[in-house]
């Protein structure tokens, strides 16, 4: 068994794309995922699965939430080893310990194409910096993303902020946050 982890982008955003997470989780269950959990309303889930590939998963996944709950939603699978290595990969250790408020990992399909990544480079008129690195991209706002001026819609994509529960450890059964956040920052005194 390979434990995945599914990142639903924009569920349960200002009232769009609602979905309870109960819903979801027995979704997933039905399709003979295992040990299904989910993290706060967040669209975000671990679970175990058979399934040789990420994308496998994905494609099974995206069809039947959108045939059974009528959900139009991009989807991110990733095994908790390529977890464990976006976790590894963040060039902004510094202020993933300081600040893990302003820091956000962008998840994408591929790797980005070089073209995006200069145009978002360009859009930078503040303290923001940015790094691609595989199928991420890690930016930090030093002056909090409500002050950017970087754009959401120059790569497709779903974020999620280095403060979340880190899903990696939930999934491991290693719910700590020693390695990536600071003290006050508990993953572990989050629901599931």
């Amino acid at each position: 068994m390979i434990t995945y982890i599914a990142l639903l982008r924009s569920i349960n955003l200002a009232g769009h794309n609602k979905v309870k997470m109960v819903e979801l989780r027995e979704l997933i269950s039905e399709l003979g995922f295992g040990d299904v959990r989910s993290v706060l309303q967040s669209g975000n889930f671990i679970f175990d699965s058979d399934a040789e590939s990420p994308s496998q998963v994905e494609d099974v996944l995206k069809e039947a939430i959108e045939d059974r709950l009528g959900l139009k939603t991009a989807l991110f699978v990733r095994t908790t080893k390529e977890w464990a290595v976006t976790v590894a990969d963040n060039p902004f250790t510094d202020e993933a310990n300081s600040d893990a408020a302003h820091l956000l990992v962008v998840f994408l399909k591929g790797a980005p194409d070089r073209k995006k990544v200069i145009t978002l480079e360009k859009a930078i008129v503040g303290r923001e910096h940015n790094h691609a690195k595989g199928r991420q991209l890690y930016i930090v706002y030093p002056d909090g993303i409500g002050r950017s001026r970087l754009t959401n819609s120059l790569i497709e994509r779903t974020g999620n902020g280095w403060d979340r529960p880190q899903l990696e450890h939930r999934a491991q059964g290693r719910c700590t946050n020693r390695l990536i956040l600071p003290p006050r920052r508990d993953p572990c005194s989050r629901a599931l």
